[in-house]
C-alpha cells in the first residue's frame, strides 16, 4: 500500500452534517439555548420557555433565576422576525407575575419596559406584543418611571399621531392611561401637545372603546388643580357635554367620571351649566344602569360644590325629587353622592323646603343603618342642615331616625364621631327629641366620649350641652347647678345628684 500524501491528508472533507432536531427536557437547558448561533434553535427554546412561563407563576421566577431575562431582551432586537416574536410574548407572558410575586415582577417589568426599542410601523405583531406587554408593566410605578426615561410617551405619541396606526390606538391609549397616574407624564403631555391629540380622538369618529379610553385619560389628567386649568382653557367641557349625546352607556359613565373630576375647577363648574349639562345629568339619574346613576349623582355632588346657581339649576330640573329615591337605593356610592348633593343644595331656603316636602328626612333614616363610614358622613350632614327647621326635626324623630343617630354615638371612626355629634347638637334644639334622645342613652354615651382620650372632641361637648339646656332636671341632676340664663318652666323637678358610672 503507498503512502498518503500530505496534500491528500490535508484536504477538508465536504461533507455536512444532517439537520436535527432538540429536544428541551428542562428549563435551564432552554435557558442555554437561547445563546445558540442556529436560529431553528432558538425559535425551539424560546416555545419552550414560554410555554413553560404560562403555568404559572413560580416556573416565572424560576426562569428569573436561571437567568432567562438577559438573552430574552437580546433577542427581541434579532434579525429574524419570528424569534423576535417569540421573544416578545416569552417577556410579556413572564411580565403578568402575580401579586404575591410582585418584588421579583418589578425586575421583569423594568426588562420588559426595553421593548420600546422595536416599535417600528413594518412589524404590526411585534408591535400588538410591545403594546400589551407595555399595558402590564406600566401599572407599577417603578416601571412607568423606566418607560418615562426611556421616551416611551414620546414613542405612544407617535404611534397616536400616525393616522396608518389606527389599529394600535386602543393599545397605545391604555398604556398612556397607566402612565397619567404620575403627575410627571401629566406634564409631559402638557408639554408636548398630548392634550390636543386626546380632544381629537374624542371629536373625530371613532369606535366607543377608543373613545372610553381616552376619556380615561382626560379623567387622569384632571386630577391635579393646575391640569384642571389647562383643560379648561382647551374648552374641554363643551367636548364632554357634546358626548352625553352618544348612545354607549359606557361612554356616558365615563364622561359623569370627568365631568365630576372637571367639576372641582370652579370655572368649569360655570361653563357645564352654561352649556346645558346639568338637566342632562338629572335625566341620568333615572337611567337603568347602575354604573351610570352612579357616575351622573358624582357628577352634580362636584358641579353644586359652592355654586349656588348650580343647585338651582338641579332643583328646577327635578334633581331633588330623584336624589330623595336614590337615598333608599343599594349602591353605597349613589347613596353618598345623593346625601352630598342635598345636604349642599339644602342651604337654599326654597330648596330644602321642598326637599323636606318630598319625605326627604324620612329618606335619610335608611342611610344610617348603613355600614360605609363616607354614606354615614354624607347623610349625617345632609341631617344636619335640613335639622335647622322645626318640622323636619320632627319628621326624622317620627321616622325612628334618633335611635340610629344615638348609636352612632358609639362608633369608632372619627368622622362619622364627629358629625353624629354635631347632628345631636342640631336636634338638640328641639324639646321632644332632646328627651327623646336623653331616654335612650344619648347623655351617658357622650359622658363616655368626654372621659376618653381618644374620642373626646368640642363636637361631643356642644352636643352634651345642647341635650342639657333642653333638659333641666337632668342638667341640674348632673352638675349641681344651673346658668343664669336657664329658664325653669313647669315640670321642673330635683331628681338629686347624678352619679355616673363610666368605664374609660
Amino acid at each position: 500500500m503507498g503512502k498518503t500524501s500530505r496534500k491528500e491528508s490535508e484536504t477538508p472533507c465536504k461533507e455536512t452534517f444532517e439537520p436535527f432536531s432538540v429536544e428541551v427536557k428542562t428549563q435551564a437547558t432552554a435557558v442555554s439555548l437561547l445563546n445558540s448561533p442556529e436560529e431553528d434553535i432558538i425559535v425551539k427554546a424560546c416555545e419552550a420557555i414560554r410555554t413553560f412561563a404560562e403555568k404559572g407563576d413560580e416556573n416565572k421566577v424560576s426562569l428569573l433565576g436561571l437567568g432567562a431575562l438577559e438573552p430574552l431582551c437580546r433577542l427581541i432586537n434579532h434579525n429574524n422576525r419570528v424569534i423576535r416574536g417569540n421573544a416578545f410574548t416569552a417577556l410579556g407572558i413572564m411580565a403578568t407575575n402575580g401579586v404575591s410575586l410582585k418584588p421579583t415582577s418589578n425586575l421583569i417589568h423594568e426588562y420588559a419596559t426595553l421593548c420600546l426599542t422595536t416599535l417600528s410601523s413594518d412589524f404590526p405583531v411585534i408591535q400588538h406584543l410591545a403594546l400589551n406587554t407595555l399595558q402590564s408593566v406600566t401599572t407599577d410605578k417603578d416601571t412607568r418611571s423606566t418607560f418615562r426615561n426611556e421616551h416611551g410617551f414620546e414613542k405612544l405619541m407617535d404611534i397616536l399621531k400616525n393616522t396608518k396606526l389606527t389599529d394600535l390606538h386602543a393599545e397605545a391609549l391604555q398604556v398612556m392611561a397607566n402612565c397619567l397616574s404620575d403627575s410627571e407624564t401629566v406634564q409631559l403631555i402638557h408639554s408636548n401637545g398630548g392634550l390636543a391629540r386626546l380632544l381629537e380622538f374624542i371629536l373625530t369618529p371613532n369606535t366607543p372603546e377608543i373613545k372610553c379610553i381616552t376619556i380615561k385619560c382626560l379623567t387622569r389628567v384632571a386630577q391635579s388643580s393646575e391640569s384642571r386649568k389647562v383643560l379648561h382653557e382647551q374648552d374641554v367641557e363643551k367636548v364632554l357635554v357634546g358626548l352625553l349625546s352618544v348612545e354607549n352607556t359606557s361612554v356616558k359613565a365615563l364622561v359623569c367620571q370627568a365631568v365630576a373630576a372637571m367639576g372641582l375647577h370652579p370655572s368649569s363648574r360655570d361653563s357645564f351649566r352654561d352649556l346645558g349639562c346639568i338637566p342632562a345629568m338629572v335625566e341620568l339619574l333615572s337611567s337603568e344602569n347602575l354604573a351610570l346613576r352612579e357616575a351622573a349623582s358624582q357628577a352634580l355632588s362636584s358641579l353644586t360644590v359652592n355654586n349656588q346657581p348650580n343647585a338651582f339649576a338641579v332643583y328646577t330640573a327635578g334633581g331633588h325629587k330623584i336624589l330623595v329615591r336614590l337615598l333608599n337605593g343599594s349602591c353605597s356610592k349613589t347613596v353618598a353622592s345623593s346625601a352630598a348633593t342635598l345636604c349642599l343644595m339644602a342651604g337654599e331656603v326654597v330648596i330644602r323646603s321642598s326637599i323636606l316636602s318630598h319625605k326627604g328626612m324620612e329618606a335619610l333614616v335608611e342611610p344610617l343603618k348603613s355600614k360605609d363610614p363616607q354614606v354615614l358622613v354624607n347623610s349625617m350632614q345632609c341631617v344636619t342642615v335640613l335639622a335647622c327647621d322645626k318640622e323636619a326635626r320632627t319628621q326624622f324623630r317620627q321616622a325612628g331616625g334618633l335611635q340610629l343617630l344615638v348609636n352612632l354615638l358609639q362608633t369608632k371612626d372619627k368622622d362619622v364621631l364627629h358629625n353624629a355629634c354635631l347632628a345631636v347638637n342640631v336636634l338638640a334644639s328641639d324639646k321632644p327629641s332632646s328627651v327623646e334622645m336623653c331616654r335612650i342613652g344619648a347623655l351617658e354615651m357622650l359622658e363616655e366620649i368626654k372621659h376618653s382620650e381618644n374620642h373626646r372632641n368640642r363636637f361631643s361637648e356642644l352636643a352634651m350641652i345642647s341635650l342639657l339646656n333642653c333638659n333641666l332636671s337632668v342638667k341640674y341632676s348632673l352638675m349641681g347647678h344651673l346658668s343664669p340664663t336657664d329658664m325653669i318652666t313647669g315640670g321642673f323637678y330635683d331628681a338629686g345628684k347624678v352619679c355616673w358610672s363610666i368605664v374609660v
